[in-house]
């Protein structure tokens, strides 16, 4: 089933959204009227220069949204046009890509919220098709990190606290330091890479959950079906993969600074 409450303290971190399209030469032209079209939400534009990216298996340590990089080759390059919001949010606009990154949103299309990520997509996406008419989009991905808490660290509360795929009875996770488990899996249609880590962040030790949805060859109407579809695939998976005390944490309005300096 698919989490429908909007929580005071939610464990997501990040969000991204990406289309891939082919090469499209005529962006660069129309440029000027997109960044028009978007002005309003994104006010601060700028245009990058990166040596030709490939995306590949990084693991889950990788940093978001800043796949490796080619150093050899000095001849390759790539234009990314950037643009950001006051609210956290930018948008990575290249001739065969088109990528939204948030640290802000906390819900998909809760009708409780006033701020749906799934609204910045439609915003983004509509207005870049109204520029470049591409028929076929070739990949479509949507992708959620959580950071969960972990009470204590021990094999019996977290058991208690998710349904977890590392296999506990492996290694005493009081002992770890760090653990990961990753797996790319076929659901509903889509393809769903699942990652668990544990971490150590701000001296507390974390359970990161990453969940990368993505769907092959689509038509471009039928961009936004794709992404709910997507967001079901993973809002699914986080609720098989919780257990109760993670609800109940993120129900609980999060202590200031202070408070958890105490």
């Amino acid at each position: 089933m698919v989490i429908t409450d909007v929580f005071e303290n939610p464990t997501v971190k990040n969000v991204v959204f990406q289309i891939v399209f082919p090469n499209l030469f005529s962006i660069e032209n129309n440029i000027g009227n997109f960044q028009e079209k978007i002005m309003g939400e994104f006010p601060d534009s700028s245009l990058v220069f990166r040596k030709q990216i490939f995306f590949v298996d990084a693991g889950l340590t990788a940093k978001l949204g800043e796949p490796p990089t080619i150093e050899n080759n000095e001849q390759m390059s790539k234009k990314i046009w950037s643009f950001k919001s006051p609210k956290n949010v930018e948008l990575n606009l290249s001739c065969d890509s088109l990528s939204i990154h948030s640290a802000s949103h906390k819900t998909y299309n809760n009708s409780k919220s006033a701020y749906k990520f799934r609204d910045t997509i439609k915003f983004v996406v509509d207005n870049f098709l109204a520029i470049a008419r591409i028929p076929l989009i070739t990949r479509i991905g949507l992708r959620y990190i959580d950071e969960c808490p972990i009470f204590t660290k021990d094999n019996k509360t977290f058991s208690e606290s998710f349904n977890s795929a590392i296999n506990l009875g492996k290694f005493d996770i009081s002992k770890v330091e760090t653990m990961e488990f990753r797996a790319t899996v076929e659901k509903e249609g889509c393809n769903l890479i699942y990652g668990e880590s544990l971490r150590k962040i701000d001296d507390k030790y974390k359970l990161i959950m990453d969940f990368d949805a993505f769907a092959n060859s689509i038509k471009a109407k039928d961009y936004l079906e794709t992404a709910d579809r997507l967001h079901t695939v993973i809002s699914t998976e986080f609720e098989q993969s919780i257990k109760q005390p993670i609800y109940e944490y993120m129900k609980t309005k999060p202590k200031s600074v202070e408070e958890d300096k105490k």
